[in-house]
């Protein structure tokens, strides 16, 4: 199949709406607004045609690690996800040593030049203790700024977000000090109270890492971070649509309160996506999963997730009834926005890659094209 395709009666979701019997025409890498001569026609009827996934929170798959693997075990988890539909993934680290994460932001960032992922997400060491979840504590630290520049010093330009505990000594001169280098601060693994995590999203914080995940819980008389970080328009919240990590009445109180323009799904994921069950390091700590459910095997803490996005968007229509259009925000544009990459991907525009993912009527994926290029053919005529 040449590079010019006219991928044509599908459902198409466009940032207007789903317009039925649509068409995509791809010429290259890109998408464009009228079909070149010479174009193949492939037939989608009775598919949807949404944009690529954006993935801004993920650590694995595919048995690979992003925090520990090699260069090679780094790519194999990228085409994990990729033949999922992620089309976009940011490296998400783990506490760690810090001349370790800096040496492994290195590493990350040479793939981040190479345009393998989006960029580098730190997750840790500047998190609370009481709300570690799966990080080792022993290596947390307070978030000096001194530190945090390290980190993003390390990362030579490709850090994209930075999870803090910014009640933490140092937390509101990190945020400030994020901000400045155009990285993003996000509110995760917390104990701060509803008046402290205000100060941190007066300072510049605009994500939340996986709300209600490592934070305390909604109360009353404490509302505590989540009451905050979902009243407020200038956050985004990452949620984790696996069935393990949030009850469904959870994800549609915050996404119903957040709107759909203020969701984020993520994976969270670690080795054991797209592999399957067993025993798993994460960063210094072993993991149990099991029934693809991750646990450490040291405190049974969720560990991650096993999720990929295309079983995050099947749950989220068909469990969840959320509308496709507002699955499609959160899986793909708004955190595309966040990353600033909005103007090459994110959503089915002429002008912008061509990041595809083809899912049938009962929303089971089909078909993943990126730049162009299929990573998962449909195999149709």
């Amino acid at each position: 199949m040449g590079s010019r395709k006219v991928l044509a009666g599908a459902r198409v979701v466009l940032p207007t709406g789903v317009v039925h019997d649509g068409r995509v025409i791809v010429d290259g890498t890109r998408i464009v607004g009228a079909a070149p001569d010479h174009a193949d026609v492939v037939d989608v009827t009775g598919h949807w045609l949404v944009p690529g996934f954006v993935d801004i929170h993920n650590h694995g798959g595919g048995g690979a690690s992003f925090t520990s693997g090699t260069v090679e075990d780094v790519l194999h988890g990228i085409h994990t996800h990729r033949l999922h539909g992620t089309t976009t993934l940011v490296a998400s680290t783990v506490t760690g040593d810090m001349d370790f994460l800096a040496q492994r932001a290195g590493l990350l960032s040479e793939l981040a030049e190479q345009g393998d992922i989006a960029g580098i997400h730190f997750e840790g060491p500047f998190i609370s203790p009481c709300r570690k979840g799966a990080h080792s504590e022993e290596l947390l630290r307070d978030p000096d700024p001194a530190d945090v520049r390290k980190l993003i010093d390390a990362a030579r330009g490709r850090a994209r977000m930075v999870t803090l505990a910014t009640e933490l000594p140092g937390g509101i001169d990190s945020v400030r000090l994020l901000v400045e280098h155009g990285v993003i601060a996000a509110v995760g693994h917390t104990d701060a109270t509803y008046e402290q995590t205000v100060q941190a999203i007066d300072a510049g914080a605009t994500v939340a890492t996986h709300l209600f995940n490592a934070m305390p819980a909604l109360g009353h008389r404490t509302p505590g971070p989540i009451a905050a970080l979902l009243e407020d328009e200038r956050i985004t919240v990452e949620l984790i649509d696996d069935g393990t990590h949030l009850h469904p009445a959870a994800l549609q109180l915050a996404f119903h309160r957040a709107g759909a323009g203020r969701v984020a799904f993520i994976t969270d994921a670690m080795d054991a996506a797209g592999f399957g069950d067993g025993r798993y390091m994460l960063g210094p700590l072993e993991v149990e999963v099991s029934e693809g459910v991750a646990r450490l095997v040291e405190g049974g803490s969720i560990a991650g997730s096993t999720l990929t996005l295309d079983r995050a968007f099947k749950r989220a229509v068909t469990v969840d009834r959320i509308p496709v259009e507002d699955v499609v925000a959160a899986i793909s544009a708004n955190p595309a926005r966040l990353l600033g990459m909005d103007d090459r991907i994110g959503s089915l525009e002429p002008g912008k890659d061509a990041d595809l993912v083809l899912l049938d009527h009962q929303f089971d994926l089909k078909g993943v094209m990126r730049r162009g290029e299929w990573v998962v053919d449909p195999q149709l005529g």
